[in-house]
């Protein structure tokens, strides 16, 4: 059984709370009125709703909690030492499209550091839910990453920039290079379940550039409670600020690192 502290409950409970409505939504998209806020980065009812439930519901468990989410950005609580950074939809463009390969992610830090996180994905119902020090888990069923030690066999996921995004001849040279030397590659448009199905062995490995704080913030809990090794793509600890991902268990991650680092666009 996975390990809920009350935290974690707590999230658990908001993000099944907010993830009813969106099961009801993806079940009539054609209905969902959509704002465009810039090419291919869309803003719905839908993730604006998403994420004043979660903020809701949070704050009613824990008053004076600070946020950083995608909508509302950096919201201020009293208690200094707390923040939740949530994600209402990661993976907009697949949840607009019907594909459902979307999650809520919701991560709390304490004084700085990532304590519990959770990945859900209300259509198919797949919960991760990570408790530092305590594992990684999907719907109650202990993670651990995938055991490959070569890159030949393995399956590596990654994510593209879209239109009017930079990086494009950057994420081409470096699926070329990974594609030479792997079994495959994988783009499914949700930076925390690509991470969460990285802890819970079903890709070998996961990259990407220009994420933001919300997309991945519980799902880097999740690979390190799983046994993984995660870091930006120089190598370091500031995914969290340059927005670069590496993920992948301790004998693929330093091979893939070196292969990205010495790819040049």
């Amino acid at each position: 059984m996975a390990y809920l502290s009350p935290a974690l409950n707590v999230m658990i409970a908001a993000a099944r709370k907010a993830g009813r409505p969106l099961i009801r939504d993806f079940g009539e998209l054609e209905n969902l009125q959509v704002s465009m806020k810039g090419p291919a980065d869309f803003v719905t009812s839908a993730d604006k709703r998403t994420e004043g439930i979660l903020i809701e519901e949070l704050t009613k468990a824990r008053p004076g909690y600070g946020f950083l989410g995608e909508e509302g950005g950096v919201i201020e609580g009293k208690d200094k030492t707390h923040r939740f950074i949530i994600d209402p939809i990661d993976g907009t463009t697949n949840f607009m499209h019907g594909i459902p390969q979307f999650a809520i992610s919701i991560a709390l830090e304490r004084e700085g550091h990532l304590v519990s996180a959770l990945v859900f994905n209300p259509v198919t119902d797949d919960l991760f839910t990570a408790e530092k020090g305590h594992g990684a888990f999907h719907n109650n069923k202990r993670l651990r990453v995938a055991a490959r030690k070569e890159l030949g066999p393995s399956v590596i996921a990654t994510g593209v920039p879209f239109m009017g995004k930079e990086g494009h001849a950057r994420a081409l040279a470096e699926m070329g290079a990974v594609m030479n030397v792997t079994a495959g590659i994988r783009r499914m448009g949700a930076a925390s379940l690509d991470l969460a199905f990285v802890a819970a062995g079903r890709f070998d490995g996961f990259w990407e550039h220009g994420l933001q704080p919300w997309d991945i913030a519980a799902g880097i809990l999740l690979v390190k409670e799983a046994g993984g090794v995660i870091t930006d793509l120089n190598g370091g600890e500031q995914m969290m600020t340059n927005g670069q991902v590496l993920c992948a268990n301790e004998n693929l991650h330093p091979q893939l690192l070196k292969l990205l680092k010495s790819t040049k666009a």
